[in-house]
């Protein structure tokens, strides 16, 4: 060598190493690389100075340094996956100057891009991963010193190479580089396995004499160290839009959940890492940052990959799907049995401190909140009912999952795990048991024995107004799936009455006047569990409406609460559905029972006098308000206006409701259904929960035509626009006529007068356009009885 390389200023290295390649074809021999390895090590030392008075970063980068380290580690490889052992050190030092040259220098970054270094780094690391068995490794890949040095640089080349630079984290996404760096880092650093062994860190032909505490120590150093860069490198490659995994890496990211589970957690540490040390508590907490990225991928997999979420499900029963890693398995065990890690508590003057502890402690607390975020996710796509839903098995009706979600809520409600704060384990099951809940069948089978999931989720630790109202949504919610089939099962309404479902939804205080986020998702799905309960059963109506609610003061019934929710609530879907348990209401109580004959006269009488007592509680101003209010705001929503209408005319046949309906339909309407129909609700109970807006004086017509037509202002105005539409279902406007002539027969004054004043042209035009039939004749008749006045 012509000048010792450790004279050299940093522009001289990177010349030295051009002539260093330029000497390589001719010259391939262990002395030239000896030169390469002290000259880029001599120049990685001095790219770790950046405010000296040269700056050598921004003009080595301008130079062939970029080109030249891409060639010179192409040439170390020589063709093969690894370099062999007389090139590892050079190779160590190639990729200390890239990733020193790129630190914090977007020029750079672009340059070394150009010329293909980190494509190189990532196929450098390829080969690694393709000397590690497929399968998910227990214990650590065994691995030289000087291997897992250069494994390390390479990610730290990568890490430096991405922060904040969209062209090289883009080339790194194509590449499809993070499940390449996840396998390998978490071959080389298992969670938790320095827990379990130290026997096979070192390849096998390592003397047993050169296995000191010292070497077991910096290997675990570097594989930790390693983790934590392939840790931050993943992160800076995760976004919103390209999934960075998919259900490959599952058997991987389970690994730390299953280190955090027992058995594994519980075991005690092996002697060289007994006694509390710095090396340990970075142990401890490298373990915890893998938990809590591998969580956190868990849950955005599951939220944005359809085939992880299939994957996961077939995995439950086919184990085979993930090399016999029972991922969703791991996922439900550590949501369960996952603890906080003993060694977090041993106090030392390197160990955690109790700010440290109670930080690990939350953080463990939403590792567990994601997990269980990705379960539901699971459970939620239609695709997995079938696999997570078992009806082959008769001692275990539904099958394993649904047993088991059954049995988390069993154990809360029994005080097993209510006493631990285990309502995550509530909320869980209940809304993936919601999720693949399907039909009167499903329902069947959670009501029966030996699930009878009512008395459970009627149980006052779960409905109580003091429960958490996330554990509340995901209770009512589940209730609102069981109530959607007892229309068409007898039993399954038996048996959710006779749980008192309705009157603790009543007493849960979801109905209350309070400021939550998830308020009003749980408010529409009580609102949707009461209406299909008392949808054509007097029982429960009578009980919604009459029985009053003693733990309030004063003291409220179902009925009472439930219109003053619809009057103060902004959200169409609150106030529409909430309406729609007053039509029910109607609809059960106006219509004939057929009677029981086992029932006596005197139990006859009482029922009758109940029957007739939650009438009278309907015959309100403010149960017809908000009938009319209902058929305001439904300019496109003809179904809604047909259940208002049938509503409003079963209520006009009492003797003292017609006077309350007509004056209802022709009061101006609140403020929030007189504006534009483009805000109105869907009517499905998932509805958006956004308000009407208030920005326009007129209405689109119910086809959602262009033409435009005034602005109701009253509910008879939207009658009489669906009433004149010809895009209205004949259905409902004959019910329309049939209304008017019902409502005829009751009202007086003004206000009949006003109706009449409305709709007699266009009743006069439908008898001429549509004759006999039944629309025609319906018009008719309304006519008649104005005639016959």
């Amino acid at each position: 060598m012509d000048t010792p390389p450790m004279s050299l200023t940093c522009a001289q290295c990177a010349r030295k190493l051009g002539d260093l390649v330029a000497q390589l074809p001719v010259n391939d021999i262990e002395e030239t690389w000896k030169e390469v390895e002290l000259t880029a090590q001599q120049l990685a030392n001095g790219l770790r100075v950046r405010d000296g008075p040269d700056d050598n970063h921004t003009m080595l980068g301008k130079t062939l340094l970029p080109q030249n380290l891409t060639t010179l580690l192409s040439s170390a490889l020589n063709g093969t996956l690894i370099p062999d052992a007389s090139r590892t050190a050079p190779v160590f030092e190639i990729l200390r100057v890239g990733a020193n040259l790129c630190v914090e220098h977007d020029q750079n970054r672009g340059h070394l891009l150009e010329a293909g270094f980190p494509q190189a780094v990532v196929s450098l690391l390829e080969g690694y991963t393709d000397t590690i068995p497929e399968e998910p490794q227990v214990d650590p890949f065994p691995m030289s010193i000087a291997y897992l040095q250069v494994v390390k640089t390479a990610v730290g080349v990568l890490l430096n190479a991405t922060l904040t630079y969209e062209p090289v984290r883009n080339r790194l996404i194509s590449l499809e580089v993070a499940k390449t760096i996840f396998r390998l880092s978490t071959a080389l650093y298992p969670p938790a396995a320095w827990m379990r062994t130290t026997s096979n860190l070192h390849l096998p032909d390592t003397s047993p004499t050169d296995i000191t505490f010292d070497r077991i120590a910096e290997s675990w150093t570097i594989r930790a160290g390693l983790s934590s860069w392939a840790g931050r490198l993943i992160s800076e490659l995760q976004d919103d839009v390209h999934p960075l995994f998919s259900q490959e890496v599952l058997p991987y990211l389970v690994q730390s959940l299953i280190a955090f589970t027992p058995p594994l957690l519980a075991a005690p540490p092996p002697p060289h890492f007994a006694q509390p040390s710095q090396l340990r508590t970075t142990l401890i907490n490298t373990d915890f940052d893998l938990l809590s990225e591998s969580c956190s991928h868990l849950e955005s997999s599951a939220l944005d990959v359809a085939d992880v979420r299939l994957s996961l499900a077939r995995g439950f029963t086919f184990p085979s799907e993930h090399h016999d890693v029972p991922c969703f398995s791991a996922m439900l065990d550590f949501v369960e049995k996952g603890k906080y890690p003993p060694l977090w508590y041993v106090q030392s003057e390197n160990g955690l401190e109790g700010g440290d502890i109670s930080k690990k402690e939350k953080a463990f607390d939403d590792c567990k909140a994601a997990v269980i975020k990705a379960v539901v996710e699971v459970s939620g796509d239609d695709r997995n009912l079938d696999l997570l839903w078992d009806d082959s098995d008769d001692a275990q009706p539904g099958g394993e999952f649904v047993s088991r979600m059954v049995d988390w809520i069993r154990a809360f409600v029994s005080g097993e795990t209510s006493g631990n704060g285990r309502d995550d384990l509530v909320i869980c099951a209940t809304l993936s048991l919601g999720n693949i809940t399907r039909g009167e069948s499903h329902s069947t089978i959670l009501l029966s024995q030996p699930h009878d999931i009512a008395r459970l989720l009627s149980s006052d630790a779960l409905l109580a107004p003091s429960t958490d109202i996330k554990l509340k949504h995901g209770v009512i919610g589940l209730l609102k799936h069981l109530a959607q089939s007892s229309s068409q099962m007898p039993f399954n309404r038996a048996a959710l009455s006779a749980a008192g479902v309705i009157q603790l939804i009543i007493r849960s205080g979801v109905w209350d006047d309070r400021s939550d986020f998830m308020l009003e998702i749980v408010q529409v799905n009580a609102i949707g569990a009461i209406k299909h309960l008392c949808n054509n059963n007097v029982d429960n109506s009578c009980n919604f409406i009459l029985e009053p609610v003693d733990s309030q003061d004063p003291p409220s019934t179902g009925l009472s609460q439930l219109l003053a929710l619809v009057k103060r609530s902004d959200t169409v879907a609150i106030k529409s559905e909430g309406t729609r348990i007053i039509v029910n209401l109607i609809r059960s109580l106006w219509t004939n029972e057929r009677r029981d004959e086992l029932i006596s006269e005197e139990e006859l009488r009482v029922r009758q006098q109940k029957r007739a007592n939650a009438m009278d509680a309907l015959l309100t101003p403010a149960c017809a308000e908000a009938l009319a209010a209902l058929i305001g705001r439904s300019a496109k929503h003809l179904i809604l206006i047909n259940e208002g209408v049938v509503a409003s005319s079963l209520l006009s046949m009492h003797r003292d409701g017609g006077a309350l309906v007509l004056n209802a339909l022709t009061t101006p309407l609140p403020a929030e259904v007189t504006p534009s129909s483009t805000g109105s609700a869907a009517v499905s109970t998932t509805a958006s929960t956004s308000s009407e807006t208030m920005d326009s004086p007129i209405i689109l017509s119910p086809t959602g035509a262009s033409s435009k037509i005034p602005s109701v202002r009253h509910a008879l105005d939207q009658l009489v626009v669906s009433l004149k539409s010809e895009s209205t279902p004949a259905e409902v406007r004959t019910n329309i006529c049939a209304f008017f002539g019902q409502i005829s027969k009751r009202g007086t004054g003004d206000g009949l007068q006003r109706l009449k004043d409305a709709t007699r042209p266009i009743l006069e035009e439908l008898v001429s356009v549509h004759g006999q039939s039944m629309l025609g004749s319906a018009a008719k008749k309304v006519l008649d009885v104005w005639i016959s006045e």
